[in-house]
């Protein structure tokens, strides 16, 4: 039995606020903010979201750029006992209203940047009540308000806190197939997964996060924002991705010692020309990169520019909270996400749920405190997913003899070309060793002689502009069987890409329709 030292984050916030009231907890362009200075911050708002009559159970959305104010509300909540909804600032207002109308928010947190998606949702979802704006507001009315200007009121007296097993979080999944689903997340289960990644990193109270993905994400909440405040450490929050010049310089003066990225991030480092002085005096101990395959030519590049620091893959969902797996710091294995954190098991399964031996592909399932608690008024969904405690994560993937994880492809990808199953991760991963090729997705289409084939899209490396689809198959060939090359190779200025930089495919599926 796993033993958990608080029940909620804002229990967790006002333990560190005792012993280091007066250390940073937070940078952000050029402020700082102390651990004490963000609890008053935090109880401020939670004062007056309970005038708002937001209680247990109710939901606060958050669609809101990387700021201080982010943070605050994810502990405001907490300790009024309401649930936290953060939601993707890339989408539409239709997107909006669906979520908001889903999870019944009461209350919206945005910024000013957002107004023309965001300003119309109070009078468009009958349950939001208010709206707070975290810097300046567009609409003057009583059920808008600027959170630099909320009231002073009276402090709480009586209010119900989240316990270890409540709601604390609700991630909605990307929906790639229909709608988005909510994935209910409890203190356990995050707390769960904090708990692991101190003991896997051998993370402490000096080490200090850099925040440049979006909040909203899974990874970026939970690993990002909210394990260096567990480990009483310290988090550089950076607004926006671009200008990237500005997260390396942010990672080298504010002398941040764990980096967390995604591929795309790590390839656009590589590629950058990074000034000496960088390679020299950052203090980065630890890379670590989740959300998407990190290919072996890039984690080989990393080793050989980054020689003081370890490059670790791991592997995560959001309904899993969302860290599942990742290399040990004492052994990586390249194109393995590694071994499952501490108190998490991990299968292997065919389609009847019966367990395969070491080597053999099939579906991963996965069990413990980190599975969610279901999906927000979708028991059906729920049911399919969760099956005797074990989640699918429809994830085909493989373990080795010393328990590694091999992800292969999603269990939707899956290409069966003439009765045989070719996976689109070993074509993207030959195709990026290609010296021409920076990014690559591969998918199916339909074809009347073979059922499904695969098909290419690529974005070329600057200076192969020259390249074409012909010579870039010839090249493939020398690596891949010839069922497995692509019928047709697609050279593309960008792909579609999610807040995060995972490509999105069912973009390109849909182009094909």
């Amino acid at each position: 039995m796993i033993h958990y030292p608080f029940e909620n984050f804002y229990e967790m916030l006002t333990s560190v606020v005792e012993e280091k009231a007066h250390k940073k907890a937070l940078f952000i362009n050029k402020e700082s903010y102390t651990y004490g200075q963000l609890l008053d911050k935090v109880d401020q708002l939670a004062q007056f979201l309970h005038t708002l009559r937001v209680g247990h159970g109710d939901r606060v959305a958050l669609i809101c750029p990387n700021s201080i104010e982010f943070v605050v509300s994810i502990f405001a909540a907490n300790k009024i006992g309401a649930v936290i909804v953060p939601i993707n600032t890339m989408l539409k207002n239709e997107e909006y209203r669906y979520i908001l109308q889903d999870c019944r928010a009461k209350v919206l947190i945005t910024g000013y940047k957002l107004k023309a998606q965001t300003q119309t949702l109070e009078k468009e979802i009958p349950s939001l009540k208010a709206t707070i704006w975290i810097d300046q507001s567009p609409i003057h009315s009583s059920e808008h308000f600027v959170m630099s200007q909320l009231p002073l009121e009276a402090e709480i007296s009586e209010y119900e806190p989240l316990g270890l097993e409540d709601t604390a979080v609700i991630f909605y999944t990307s929906g790639t197939t229909g709608n988005p689903k909510g994935a209910m997340i409890s203190n356990r289960n995050l707390f769960s997964n904090l708990l692991a990644g101190q003991e896997r990193f051998d993370l402490n109270s000096h080490d200090r996060f850099i925040v440049y993905l979006p909040m909203f994400h899974s990874f970026t909440f939970s690993i990002m924002v909210m394990l260096p405040l567990f480990l009483q450490g310290s988090l550089v929050v950076v607004p926006s991705i671009l200008p990237f010049s500005n997260i390396i310089k942010q990672a080298l003066f504010k002398q941040v010692t764990v980096f967390m990225g995604v591929p795309d991030i790590y390839n656009a480092l590589l590629r950058a020309k990074l000034p000496w002085y960088f390679l020299w005096f950052n203090r980065i101990r630890c890379f670590i990169s989740g959300g998407s395959a990190l290919s072996e030519d890039t984690l080989n590049r990393f080793r050989i520019i980054f020689k003081h620091a370890t490059m670790l893959e791991g592997y995560g969902l959001s309904e899993c909270s969302p860290a599942v797996a990742i290399n040990p710091l004492e052994k990586q294995k390249p194109l393995s996400v590694g071994l499952p954190l501490a108190g998490y098991e991990v299968k292997i399964v065919n389609e009847e749920m019966v367990e395969l031996p070491h080597g053999e592909v099939g579906e991963l399932i996965v069990r413990g405190d980190c599975v969610m608690q279901g999906y927000l008024n979708d028991t059906v969904e729920t049911e399919k997913v969760i099956q005797n405690g074990w989640l699918r994560t429809g994830d085909m993937a493989k373990i080795d003899e010393e328990g590694y994880i091999y992800i292969v492809d999603r269990i939707k990808d899956l290409i069966i070309s003439k009765g045989i199953n070719i996976y689109p991760r070993q074509i993207e991963e030959s195709l990026m060793l290609l010296p021409s090729v920076k990014l690559a997705v591969v998918i199916a289409q339909k074809d009347s002689h073979s059922g499904e084939v695969p098909i290419a899209f690529i974005e070329l490396e600057e200076g192969f502009e020259y390249m074409t689809a012909f010579q870039i198959k010839s090249e493939l060939k020398e690596h891949l069987a010839l069922f497995k090359i692509p019928k047709t190779i697609t050279v593309v200025e960008s792909l579609p890409k999610t807040a995060t930089g995972k490509v999105l495919k069912r973009v390109l599926k849909e182009g094909l329709n």
